[in-house]
């Protein structure tokens, strides 16, 4: 991952940005996030984010989907607004 590209787990709610990839080793994670949508080019804005930062709760091709911190930690995600 270089400097400019960030996970999910560092987005704020409101904020919208757009599916890189995924992290090295997240092989199990990366499937299930495949499956969900979360596709690279996927648009998705965080709708809200837990006290502790678990679960994010996103919007993504229409559906609302809740991850977990660490699931969130495996998306790369750059920002669109």
């Amino acid at each position: 991952m270089n400097t400019l590209t960030l996970t999910l787990k560092d987005f704020k709610a409101g904020e919208q940005g757009r599916v890189r990839g995924f992290q090295a080793g997240g092989g199990a994670y990366r499937r299930k996030l495949l499956a969900m949508g979360l596709t690279p080019g996927a648009a998705l804005e965080v709708i809200r984010v837990a006290p502790l930062g678990d679960p994010v709760e996103i919007r993504v091709r229409g559906t609302a989907v809740s991850l977990r911190r660490d699931e969130a930690a495996v998306l790369e995600v750059e920002r669109t607004a």
